[in-house]
């Protein structure tokens, strides 16, 4: 038995040298010290030994597992170590020369669509007011006209961050903001920033998007005034040609509240999905500022008024470069973003 263990530790140690490459090393292994490899097939025969003779056999067996499987690890490491220097000399690398160059970033398309939306505002005297993407609920509903109880909550699919926090569902907040630390001088600002919603993502819908927040409180402001303005940034933001629709509708703010279509420059009035088929697309939701809202703010509703609106920024980006899914703008694909 101590022959034919002391004959396989050679054959095994030889046949190991042998090796020209490391893809051949599992094959070996399998053959010496596998399951059912040799030193396996010899340790089988130990029950056939005599008592004095078997523990000697045992002991010997170990040392020769042992032993090839320290050089089957050294081996390894010497094949593995000869082919990556052969790779590097087949490669020719040359460490001394410079490394690519990393292009240079930019601005996302988001942020860049927001300096425009926020020069053209500033051409027509509006200045800008930041707030708080974490809003209360009071700021975020309550002073809004939108008490607990009332069922146009269910127009906005809040993320809670606990009863009385919430991720902003619009930028509407921030008039209550505004206000209250402006009373009693006129406002004409905007507000912009992100907005979260829990809704479904489609081409047109993100659960996350930047919106631009309108407001203006003076005396004497009329409706005219909100269509007038809107007017005026559709023509500097999309061009002269460009036509708008007002639609009578309802927010919980604004007394009373109208919708701003444009006709739809990426199907130019064929229908496609972004606008529904319809050859429109909203661009804005807008109003006069509800009393409440006014009394909310610090303004007496009997001597102030003013007109708020609310528009997304990723949606005219969209119409301006021709863009029909919104989900590329938070997809982080440079394909997409290099164009821009």
């Amino acid at each position: 038995m101590l022959e034919s263990l002391n004959a396989l530790e050679k054959e095994g140690l030889d046949a190991l040298k042998a090796l020209a490459q490391a893809e051949e090393l599992p094959v070996w292994y399998r053959t010496y010290l596998g399951r059912k490899g040799r030193l396996t097939e010899v340790l089988r025969g130990l029950g056939v030994l005599s008592a004095e003779e078997r523990p000697h056999a045992g002991r010997r067996a170990n040392e020769i597992k042992t032993a090839l499987e320290s050089a089957f690890e050294t081996r390894q490491d010497e094949l593995r170590a000869a082919e990556m220097e052969a790779s590097l000399a087949s490669g020719a690398l040359d460490v001394t020369l410079p490394g690519r160059p990393v292009a240079p970033g930019h601005l996302h398309l988001s942020t860049r669509m927001l300096r425009r939306i926020r020069a053209i505002f500033a051409e027509m005297g509006f200045q800008v007011y930041e707030a708080p993407e974490v809003e209360t609920d009071e700021n975020n509903f309550e002073l809004l006209n939108i008490p607990p109880y009332h069922p146009a909550r269910d127009m906005w699919d809040t993320f809670w961050i606990n009863d009385q926090v919430v991720l902003r569902t619009h930028t509407s907040p921030g008039q209550i903001r505004c206000m209250r630390e402006n009373h009693p001088h006129p406002i004409r600002v905007i507000l912009p920033g992100k907005c979260y919603r829990y809704e479904q993502v489609t081409p047109r819908s993100e659960h996350q998007f930047y919106q631009v927040e309108g407001l203006a409180v003076g005396h004497n402001i009329r409706i005219t005034d909100l269509i007038g303005t809107m007017h005026e940034f559709a023509r500097k933001m999309h061009g002269a040609a460009r036509r708008l629709r007002i639609r009578g509708s309802y927010f919980p703010f604004t007394e009373p509240s109208i919708e701003i279509d444009m006709d739809c420059i990426l199907c130019a009035g064929k229908g496609c999905r972004v606008c529904k088929f319809t050859s429109w697309l909203e661009i804005a939701g807008a109003g006069m500022v509800h009393p409440v809202v006014l009394r909310n703010g610090g303004y007496d509703p009997d001597q102030w008024s003013g007109f708020a609106f609310g528009m997304g920024v990723e949606r005219p980006a969209m119409l301006h470069h021709g863009i029909e899914d919104i989900r590329y703008f938070y997809s982080n694909d440079l394909r997409f973003l290099r164009q821009f």
